[in-house]
């Protein structure tokens, strides 16, 4: 019996280290948090209930779970990434092809990259000095910060707050949405800011009611539904 114990004991501990995964290979749980260490490359991520963390400078395949949060190190490179109930981090020199939440929060730091999409329902969105996201950012509800940050194809949001930071650029304009529920009824006034040296081109469209304050150092395209309060 003891020698028994100590074979499943040790099978255990292989299928438990990950640095036995093979390069390349993909990684795939039901229950429980995945990390993969510094410097490995590995296929796609996978599990249903648990957090995923890459550690610095992983190469990965896709990225996925259901409930918990995403975490990508220091100069990681990763396909996209989606998760249900969870935040999304990615850390210094990050670059991942498209993020997809449905309820957390999003923080891109600096000189971190999007190549494609970022797309939310319920969270806020902040990308940090020299971020870039080369897609849309997209939410409905959550406020979305820009500081020094750079969007290649415009803002989408309905209920959250936009503050684009000083010497922010943003190409494809900003578009703030009417609620369509009949049930909705959270009248505050979304505050869309733009700073001091930031350019935002193409069309500000704004559907709903908004507070709408550019900097009189900003650079801005067409705005339409709304009277600009100049600081």
């Amino acid at each position: 019996m003891k020698n028994k114990l100590a074979v499943l004991g040790a099978a255990a501990l292989v299928l438990a280290s990950p640095l036995l995964w093979a390069d390349g290979e993909d990684i795939s749980k039901i229950n429980g948090s995945i990390r993969v260490d510094s410097g490995r490359k590995v296929g796609s991520v996978e599990t249903v209930n648990g957090s995923i963390r890459l550690e610095d400078s992983v190469t990965a395949g896709d990225l996925e779970t259901v409930s918990g949060s995403i975490d990508i190190g220091r100069d990681g490179s990763v396909g996209d990434v989606d998760t249900v109930n969870g935040n999304v981090s990615l850390d210094r020199g990050a670059k991942v092809e498209s993020i997809e939440l449905v309820n957390g929060r999003l923080r891109i730091e600096e000189q971190a990259q999007v190549r494609g999409d970022v797309t939310s329902v319920n969270g806020s969105i902040v990308l940090a000095k020299s971020a870039q996201v080369g897609g849309h950012v997209q939410n409905v509800n959550g406020d979305i910060e820009l500081d020094g940050a750079r969007i290649g194809n415009g803002i989408k949001t309905t209920n959250g707050d936009i503050e684009i930071g000083a010497g922010s650029r943003v190409d494809g304009g900003i578009v703030v949405e009417k609620p369509d529920s009949l049930f909705f009824s959270n009248n505050r006034k979304p505050k869309i800011t733009i700073g001091p040296d930031a350019v935002v081109n193409g069309t500000l469209r704004f559907d709903r009611p908004v507070e709408l304050r550019i900097s009189e150092r900003a650079t801005v395209g067409k705005i339409v539904g709304a009277h600009p309060i100049k600081d």
